[in-house]
């Protein structure tokens, strides 16, 4: 960081926004926290030892299940625990029958119809943060439309409070179609432990993100300055609230404004309203989160491997993270045939 403060002082630091969903969606209560690591282990109990995946495999087959397999757990792949866990609930007969073949203690699990409840609220819950954690990637992203969505999914979360704050359980899906195929008509307990769980996630991630709930305003003529009276709370001086005046005023720029991307709206208007451009590019331009980064050492990983250790990856490595698509037929036409003689 110091050597990067030396070449640009003014540089923008920035926590990884993905990151910092991750590591508030790992906070927990203690009966969710117990059911989710007894799931993993009854998941690695069957998934680590091959002759147990394939007995499994072999019953699943003779009860005709839609599904064969166990997703493995690992921990690296926190937020793919909702995959994990759905699979986990859909074969939840197939595991109790199998775990009493082999006399495991963890077949009383399946038979506790409040642990069963809170397994298909962790499906649901981890689906809905692994949805979140996918539309935040992509190459495409800056740090104002990662911060709309980690807006839009905590009032999302209180939403979901209000609805089970009056016993209703309905925004969860797996969770709902089992209590009603199970005729639970008490939902209080599970009601209270989902209550007490979307509370603290909604806590923790207001704490990491707390310029989100602060309703800054100020920034919204960036990402769209057609919308009527953004200039109220443009936080510009008035030159500069003139010019964005006469920008949103022209019906050509609006035309194009939808259909190119924001970067690409800037940029194109930078020598007309060059100030304008400059400040929005600069709020654009910040990597919002290490995708790029992530897909680079994956990229190198496939490309150098230990059978191609020597290979030089610089310009390999450029194609592969590269979302720009070659011009062959100009790329054709430059290449002369050669004729044999």
């Amino acid at each position: 960081m110091a050597w990067i403060r030396k070449k640009n002082p003014k540089v923008k630091l920035l926590h990884c926004i993905i990151h910092r969903q991750a590591l508030a969606s790992k906070r927990m209560n203690a009966h969710l926290h117990e059911n989710l690591n007894e799931a993993v282990k009854v998941i690695n109990l069957i998934k680590a030892r091959p002759l147990n995946s394939r007995m499994f495999k072999l019953l699943c087959q003779e009860m005709g299940s839609e599904h064969q397999h166990l997703l493995l757990h690992t921990e690296l792949r926190w937020l793919s625990r909702g995959k994990i866990l759905n699979r986990l609930f859909e074969l939840r007969q197939e595991v109790h029958m199998f775990l009493l073949e082999q006399k495991s203690a963890f077949s009383s699990l399946f038979e506790n119809q409040d642990w069963v409840c809170r397994l298909a609220y962790l499906a649901d819950i981890f689906d809905k943060l692994n949805d979140l954690n996918l539309s935040m990637q992509g190459f495409r992203t800056d740090e104002l439309s990662l911060n709309s969505k980690m807006c839009a999914f905590i009032k999302k979360l209180e939403f979901w409070l209000k609805k089970v704050q009056r016993n209703s359980v309905s925004v969860f899906p797996t969770l709902d179609k089992f209590a009603d195929d199970s005729e639970i008509n008490n939902l209080n307990t599970i009601c209270d432990c989902i209550r007490e769980h979307l509370t603290k996630l909604r806590d923790e991630l207001v704490s990491y993100f707390p310029s989100i709930m602060n309703q800054d305003r100020t920034q919204d003529w960036i990402q769209n300055p057609f919308v009527e009276d953004v200039t109220s709370s443009s936080g510009l001086s008035d030159k500069l609230t003139e010019n964005l005046i006469e920008l949103a005023s022209d019906r050509a720029l609006d035309l194009k404004f939808q259909n190119v991307t924001v970067s690409q709206f800037w940029l194109e208007v930078k020598g007309e309203y060059k100030e304008l451009s400059e400040i929005a590019m600069s709020a654009l331009l910040p990597f919002g989160s290490t995708y790029l980064c992530e897909v680079s050492f994956s990229a190198m990983s496939l490309i150098k491997t230990k059978h191609r250790n020597r290979l030089s990856v610089q310009n390999d490595l450029m194609i592969a993270v590269s979302d720009i698509e070659p011009r062959f037929d100009n790329i054709l036409e430059k290449k002369q045939p050669q004729v044999s003689h």
